[in-house]
């Protein structure tokens, strides 16, 4: 039977084999993921290279690429001996969900132009999905 998906099952981690980014980034999104909606909080431990690759079924190349490139950006911090966790960085998580918003916008901004739509197009289909969220909200309080 075909699965798309590998799961990590103790943390809850989605490989998708059909994904078209790299396997490491996707790691890497679903780390940042966790700190920022708080899951994962400041100089909390996180899985060791080799248990994420054996719980995922992927290579320990792979995720320690991802590592590296987490260190790098300052989310995570590895000392030898004592595993990796979470950066100390003041504001991570809202730091992380201010990137993945630029990252959205600029998609949206990519989508407006090639449909031909100027920043006031934008601007008001911003403010309508806003809008629709709030009535969304509404209706569940």
């Amino acid at each position: 039977m075909y699965t798309e998906y590998t799961e990590y099952m103790k943390d809850g981690f989605f490989i998708a084999q059909t994904d078209k980014r790299p396997i490491y980034l996707q790691i890497m999104e679903q780390i940042k993921q966790r700190i920022a909606v708080g899951d994962w909080t400041e100089g909390q431990g996180i899985p060791s290279i080799r248990q994420l690759a054996a719980d995922a079924g992927v290579s320990v190349i792979t995720v320690k690429r991802a590592y590296l490139e987490l260190e790098r950006e300052g989310v995570i911090v590895t000392h030898q001996g004592k595993g990796s966790h979470v950066g100390s960085n003041a504001g991570l998580g809202t730091k992380i969900r201010e990137q993945e918003l630029d990252q959205h916008l600029a998609q949206a901004a990519r989508l407006g132009t090639l449909m031909g739509l100027g920043p006031e197009d934008l601007e008001k289909r911003l403010r309508a999905a806003q809008d629709r969220l709030a009535r969304s909200e509404e209706e569940f309080v």
